[in-house]
């Protein structure tokens, strides 16, 4: 298998994802904001937090309020992070892999680029924006969905479910960073019945939980295994920890390092070993004592680690 065939699969498939994880974003953002009074200290600007290019968003846009974020995320060409561009980049690295990705996949890529390009304006306004946002995510996901039903598991299957499984941690990642910075902060600390300390939620705080689920289509799994009401610790251990859950950070870790001991060894010897020590500290850290103090600093270092782990496969692989 080319190297280059293999960076082409592996790249489409993150900007697949980047795009999906975008789309939601946006969409529970905007119903987030309808939920909450009109004075509650929360806007648009933790999206670009979330997505790591707020220097390059004020170098062209004056505020990050809701019309200039939007059309950032979504639109913006010159943006190689929006919606639009990376349609653009995953239709450009599936169009020269067409012999090995099923032909169905490339129409599909094709139809969702067009179809955001001719309805830009649908996703500006907040009348149009949940059903462009919502046909952009289940476009996505059949994208997913048709490689996964259509495609052979080779080694380029393994490099598209790589290169996805990465693009999730580090989304999964960045939202607990962003999103629970201000929440865990925000919670009071009671007394009990029996005298045990527990954290009592104020009632948008417990929906600004809720967004941080739904932001990564986490909401009912959690609620199916956590009978509890949706709390900051237990949700951070949930979105870090669960193996079984497909977008949880532990689980993406979990997957990546299925996908490179079926790659040609022993390029992925020193990649295996990266994998295993982001999971090791995933599994051994306090969360309840993190979620107090650390949880920044834990996941700077978390998205150091991935970001080595993406320059190996880099290395090991596309470097020829």
């Amino acid at each position: 298998m080319l190297s280059r065939v293999a960076q082409n699969i592996y790249w489409m498939s993150r900007y697949i994802e980047r795009v999906e994880d975008t789309a939601r974003l946006i969409s529970v953002n905007t119903n987030l904001l309808l939920d909450l009074p009109r004075d509650t200290a929360f806007g648009w600007q933790p999206l670009l937090f979330i997505i790591g290019n707020q220097d390059e968003f004020h170098q062209r846009y004056q505020q990050p309020d809701e019309v200039s974020v939007v059309k950032f995320l979504v639109g913006d060409q010159k943006n190689s992070g929006s919606i639009l561009s990376s349609l653009s980049f995953a239709r450009e690295n599936l169009r020269t892999t067409r012999d090995v990705v099923p032909r169905e996949a490339w129409e599909q890529v094709n139809d969702l680029y067009m179809y955001v390009r001719d309805h830009l304006e649908m996703g500006m306004s907040r009348r149009g924006r949940y059903e462009f946002l919502r046909r952009i995510i289940h476009g996505a996901q059949q994208v997913t969905g048709l490689l996964a039903g259509t495609m052979s598991h080779t080694n380029a299957y393994d490099f598209l479910r790589l290169g996805r499984h990465l693009e999730r941690a580090d989304m999964t990642s960045r939202i607990i960073d962003v999103r629970s910075g201000n929440l865990l902060i925000g919670q009071r600390q009671t007394q009990g019945a029996q005298g045990q300390e527990q954290m009592e939620l104020n009632p948008f705080e417990n929906i600004q939980w809720m967004s941080v689920l739904k932001s990564l289509s986490a909401y009912q799994m959690y609620r199916q295994q956590i009978r509890l009401r949706v709390r900051g610790p237990d949700v951070v251990k949930f979105l870090l920890q669960e193996p079984l859950f497909p977008r949880a950070v532990y689980h993406c870790l979990d997957q990546m390092e299925f996908c490179l001991q079926k790659l040609p060894a022993p390029k992925n010897a020193e990649i295996l070993e990266s994998i295993a020590e982001l999971k090791k500290n995933l599994t051994e850290v306090n969360i309840p004592e993190l979620t107090k103090e650390g949880l920044h600093e834990f996941i700077d270092d978390f998205q150091i680690g991935l970001g080595r782990i993406h320059e190996q496969i880099a290395a090991a692989y596309f470097a020829h």
